[in-house]
């Protein structure tokens, strides 16, 4: 329920309360983002793998290529999906 008084402004007191709920409500959001760790183990693995094809690509030479083939399909591919969305 809305204070609105004949003129049509809201009282300040109802102005205040909705201002404290914002503040509220973004103060719980972004302490629900901070928490979250849902899909952290998926970006760890694959940073991982990252690692290890670069240094495997590094102390072989001959893998090298393939690697950077690997590497330019997967940039390609999330261009194009992230051009997409």
């Amino acid at each position: 329920m809305y204070l609105v008084p004949p003129d049509g402004w809201v009282c300040k007191m109802e102005t205040d309360r909705r201002y404290i709920m914002n503040k509220l409500t973004n103060l719980i959001l972004k302490a629900r983002v901070w928490t979250d760790v849902r899909g952290q183990d998926l970006v760890e693995y694959s940073l991982m793998s990252g690692f290890v094809a670069l240094a495997a690509s590094a102390i072989i030479p001959g893998i090298s290529v393939s690697v950077s083939k690997i590497f330019s399909s997967v940039a390609s591919t999330m261009h194009i999906s992230a051009a997409q969305s």
